[in-house]
């Protein structure tokens, strides 16, 4: 029983030492880099130049894009208006640069404004779409760029409502750009050009992301946020740090998928899956103390001949990183590995079931906090050939304590006929001195495999429970120290405990107080476990109310399993020696 309490010692205090990471390291980070950020906005004063143009190719397969998107007056715009978006396409530069989410908030406050996927240019933390050609061998002004104002044949794209924009430079090459928009996040857009010259060209499409500034992010390992692609099968991630530290990433693929992530939010550009990129690249650039970060690709060269036409298809995601319309996306169109872009982690093979169970019993309750309590006793009936086991080994172990203290006072100078002797004893009752660790190695990848779920996926974000939790994926935020809100002040974040971390703490006690405390653990040992329902309540108070909810149910789960078997084991013992007798 000695190596088993050690080894839950050990398994309590790494799970501590992971889960402080977040509490005492990457939170202070977070606010650092945040306050960093909104700095350099405020410096800022124009926005760096993002639009391709025509450059000499390195070969004859590579067009290179280069950036420029002055700050220019206003040319008009198309509204675009779905279920699920809201915004507008400026006619200049025909740039998809001003987009809301109308069924999210920024917030649950009263009042809270929707939120703000792509911004224009010029505008605080400028984000938009674009798309293009980039021409070999030509005047720029033979392609439009950034500067150049297209016209509509409607003002309103919406689902079932296309727009198709044109442009000619007057010297005839007409260029057309049809686009579609679904009722949830994904536009459709065709390019074509007409070459009404006697001259053959060579032009090549081309899709660009631009983001101006830092954007906050958590801070967080098990969280990425930015770059991200895939390009020949091969998932890319690129934290906005790996571009400043190692530099910018490129690289040449068949079809795939590239953009820009946050937690809850995505911009992604999906080329068609067969074209053959020349180039896909992961940008950053800084001018001073202004950042920008852009996502582009370039696909070959094409032929266009004379009098002939050239078209190309491609998407590109807007919108919030729901799981079921991603899933869905991704077999319409065959976009490999595009439920990548929702961070699953290393467990993703019991991320995605879990998720998908939840899921399943929040259609079937309507709540995701009844989902998990539900989730939790299933996970638990599911595991109770294991807890069994351990409960009755823990039961057999308490029974026999008298048995061990006798032998370590027999061989306290002899520690290997110690251990001999005790090996002797769990066999002859028994005793197996693993059994205890079971249930904690299969519920560590549980657990984190759940925290995963409420952390990542915007399903679980803003829903509430009941009473004065409102938000399983924040902290709780009802702590005693305010007198339960009573009084009007924020505390320090390590006295923000609220009443769920509390309960967790009271039920990692209790849960404590079952266990048969070892013989063989040292008076240090002992004191150490007795501090950690405390310790574990401090660090478990800034995380999410769904996963704390889950713990504390999982303890209470565990306290009335572990009563029931221990307490009927031991009538098992009773009676059998009674036969005996």
């Amino acid at each position: 029983m000695g190596d088993n309490k050690n080894f839950v010692l050990f398994a309590a205090l790494s799970l501590a030492i992971l889960l402080g990471y977040q509490y005492f390291y990457a939170g202070p980070k977070m606010e650092a880099a945040r306050q960093e950020v909104e700095e350099a906005r405020t410096s800022a004063a124009t926005e760096e130049a993002l639009a391709p143009r025509e450059v000499a190719p390195e070969d004859d397969t590579t067009a290179e894009v280069v950036e420029n998107e002055p700050v220019l007056e206003e040319a008009g715009s198309v509204r675009i208006e779905t279920p699920e978006l809201s915004g507008s396409l400026a006619l200049r530069g025909a740039r998809f640069d001003d987009l809301l989410l109308t069924k999210h908030k920024v917030s649950k406050a009263k009042g809270a404004q929707n939120v703000r996927l792509l911004s224009p240019v010029g505008a605080p933390g400028a984000y938009f779409v674009r798309y293009g050609w980039s021409a070999s061998g030509q005047n720029p002004d033979a392609v439009p760029n950034a500067s150049s104002i297209w016209s509509a044949d409607s003002d309103t794209l919406a689902p079932g409502k296309p727009v198709t924009l044109s442009w000619n430079n007057g010297e005839g090459l007409e260029f057309r750009m049809k686009i579609e928009v679904d009722k949830e996040f994904m536009f459709t857009i065709t390019q074509s050009v007409l070459n009404s010259t006697d001259a053959t060209l060579q032009i090549a499409p081309y899709g660009l992301i631009s983001r101006r500034g830092e954007p906050d992010t958590a801070g967080l390992y098990i969280l990425h946020e930015g770059p991200i692609g895939v390009f020949n099968g091969t998932l890319e991630e690129k934290s906005y740090s790996d571009l400043e530290d190692d530099g910018n990433f490129e690289v040449s693929s068949t079809g795939g998928w590239m953009g820009i992530t946050d937690k809850y939010w995505m911009t992604t550009l999906i080329p068609a899956q067969e074209a053959e990129l020349s180039r896909a690249r992961f940008v950053r650039r800084a001018t001073g103390g202004d950042v920008s970060y852009r996502v582009d690709y370039v696909e070959n060269w094409q032929t266009l001949p004379a009098g002939g036409t050239l078209e190309s298809s491609s998407h590109f995601y807007a919108g919030a990183k729901i799981v079921g319309t991603i899933d869905h996306y991704q077999e319409k169109f065959g976009i490999a590995l595009f439920d990548r872009t929702i961070d699953w982690g290393w467990f993703y093979w019991l991320t995605r079931p879990i998720f998908k169970g939840l899921h399943m019993l929040f259609n079937f309750t309507g709540n995701y906090g009844v989902a998990i309590l539900l989730m939790t006793v299933i996970l638990k009936l599911a595991l109770f050939p294991l807890a069994n086991k351990s409960y009755v080994s823990m039961s057999h172990m308490k029974k026999a304590q008298p048995k061990i203290k006798k032998l370590q006072e027999r061989y306290k100078d002899d520690r290997q006929k110690l251990q001999q002797e005790m090996m002797a004893l769990y066999k002859k009752e028994k005793i197996n001195p693993m059994a205890g660790c079971l249930p904690i190695l299969v519920q560590i990848p549980i657990f984190f495999a759940l925290y995963k779920v409420l952390y990542v996926t915007i399903e679980m974000r803003h829903q509430p429970f009941v009473g004065w939790i409102q938000d399983l994926s924040a902290p709780d935020p009802l702590t005693p120290i305010t007198l339960f809100g009573a009084l009007d002040w924020n505390p320090p974040a390590f006295l923000a405990i609220g009443v769920l971390p509390i309960l967790m703490g009271i039920s990692m006690w209790l849960q404590q107080k079952l266990n048969p405390q070892s013989a063989a653990m040292d008076p240090t040992q002992q004191k150490i476990m007795s501090f950690l329902p405390l310790i574990f309540t401090f660090i478990m108070a800034p995380f999410s109310a769904g996963l704390v909810l889950y713990w504390t149910w999982n303890n209470t789960l565990s306290i009335g399993q572990q009563w029931v078997i221990m307490r009927r084991e031991d009538a098992r013992q009773a009676a059998k020696e009674k036969t005996k007798a």
